[in-house]
């Protein structure tokens, strides 16, 4: 027996029209491609069941086939490759089972394209195939088709987006060097910054980040609604990381003006010096505001309390680190630490670390137990 094996592996049959899956016999089958022709004339799976229906009728008027031939309609499942693939070995099986024939059965596949034809394993697996034929529609390369064609491509808004944006940016150059002429500002730069503009864009695209900016500012507008203390916090860390980076600038600037040009590391030592400060109020900030929003969602855990004395800890010894390293011409602007001064801050940030961990994890231990007994 031949059976003719039109497959819709995204089930876009049962899903617009609600035919139960399979469909055998080839009545049924071309009315199934009618009735989906008529939920979505722009299907390509339809085109697909009236293949089914045509290669059915030209191996019947064969004379040269001389046994019995089948036709049956399988879909998979709107969801994963896996997924799909088992749906429709299961409808396979299921088709098998209702021919209740003695003889060798042998499939004649018909698909749409590629992605249907990943299913091609689950198939042979199960039945022998004498072919497999995909459906290639032709369409008329006309004006209409064109305009056609062009009115589906910018009615999506991804492919809108992907196409007009670039266009939109190089059509924008010559209005820009006229700006730029008005201006007497060098054509150079207008197309560096136009270069710039497309190079981003082109990235922007190329590694998704549209998805993660999108899932970043719904966890924005969500802590906003929620009442999150960490948009408060971080806010104010970046403004203390700011301020430090300025107050570190401006140290290093006026020991320069001073003594003279420094060496790197001594460039380095004097910015540390100035800046840290800041930075750990910044760390500690945003820590605290974590530690009151996972306390206000009853996730609160006393080890997180580390995290704040891990930020003074190593704070302490960035600021003995640099004041050591300071050179001693700088010594009457920023605090020059001695060596045992530089002991004192290592020894107090690696206890301040220690004792904090310790105190902690004790605290959260016993809390456990005191759980458990209850």
């Amino acid at each position: 027996m031949l059976l003719v094996l039109p497959v819709d592996l995204d089930d876009d049959l049962g899903r617009k029209t609600g035919f139960s899956t399979p469909v055998i016999g080839r009545d049924d089958v071309e009315a199934a491609a009618v009735e989906l022709a008529t939920a979505d004339p722009e299907d390509s799976d339809l085109n697909v069941l009236f293949q089914a229906v045509h290669t059915y009728d030209e191996l019947v008027a064969d004379e040269t086939v001389n046994e019995e031939v089948a036709v049956a309609a399988v879909t998979g499942v709107d969801g994963g490759d896996v997924q799909a693939n088992r749906a429709v070995g299961a409808e396979v099986d299921t088709v098998l089972a209702a021919l209740s024939t003695g003889e060798d059965v042998r499939a004649i596949v018909i698909t749409d394209g590629a992605q249907d034809e990943s299913v091609l394993p689950v198939i042979r697996s199960r039945v022998p195939l004498d072919g497999v034929r995909r459906v290639v529609v032709r369409q008329a390369q006309d004006l209409e088709s064109i305009y056609y064609t062009m009115k589906q491509v910018l009615a999506d808004p991804e492919t809108r987006g992907t196409i007009l944006v670039p266009l939109g940016v190089l059509l924008l150059i010559y209005p820009f060097s006229v700006i730029a002429g008005i201006l007497e500002i060098p054509g150079a730069v207008v197309l560096g910054l136009v270069s710039a503009l497309l190079g981003l864009y082109t990235l922007f695209r190329g590694l998704g980040l549209e998805r993660a900016v999108d899932s970043a500012a719904d966890r924005v507008r969500n802590s906003l609604y929620a009442g999150r203390v960490t948009i408060i916090t971080y806010v104010v860390a970046l403004a203390l990381l700011f301020v430090g980076g300025v107050q570190g600038l401006e140290t290093l600037e006026t020991v320069e003006s001073t003594v003279g040009s420094l060496q790197p590391e001594a460039q380095v030592a004097v910015f540390v010096h100035a800046a840290v400060r800041w930075a750990a109020a910044a760390g500690v900030t945003s820590s605290m505001g974590q530690v009151t929003d996972e306390y206000l969602s009853d996730r609160f855990r006393w080890r997180y309390l580390n995290a704040p004395f891990y930020v003074v800890a190593i704070a302490i010894v960035l600021y003995g680190l640099s004041g050591y390293f300071v050179p001693p011409s700088a010594g009457g602007i920023v605090v020059r630490l001695s060596l045992s001064e530089l002991a004192i801050a290592l020894t107090i940030g690696t206890l301040l670390g220690v004792l904090s961990t310790l105190t902690f994890a004790v605290a959260e231990s016993r809390e456990e137990e005191a759980a458990g007994t209850v």
